[in-house]
């Protein structure tokens, strides 16, 4: 799984952030690893004209699972911590929820195999 960092313009993107973001997405996704082949962060402060305010940093991940559209989840936060763990959460459990309607749709399917149908014929 790839996981690439975009910070805007008035969040210092150094090293330190870049590694500590990556490892709170890693982490959070790291049972869902071998259905994702990319996974995007952006970091931004919403308010950046202003000084300070409540939930003025924002964290939107996006993530490409294999064979599906992306999935994508925004969070606001006091804090960027805040905000990256609270998308990431909102993402595992977005991604939880796509999975288990794909798989409870493939259990439900009505119609017989292909295999079947043609060798009957």
């Amino acid at each position: 799984m790839q996981i690439q960092i975009h910070t805007g313009h008035n969040i210092e993107g150094h090293e330190a952030l870049a590694t500590q973001v990556s490892g709170v997405v890693a982490e959070s996704l790291s049972r869902l690893g071998d259905r994702i082949t990319h996974v995007d962060v952006h970091l931004s402060d919403e308010n950046s004209d202003k000084k300070g305010g409540d939930n003025d940093m924002r964290c939107m991940i996006e993530a490409r699972l294999k064979g599906l559209q992306p999935l994508a989840v925004t969070n606001q936060a006091a804090t960027l911590d805040q905000a990256v763990d609270g998308a990431a959460d909102k993402l595992t459990r977005l991604i939880d929820s796509t999975l288990g309607r794909l798989h409870d749709q493939e259990n439900q399917r009505t119609d017989p195999p292909l295999s079947s149908s043609v060798n009957s014929q």
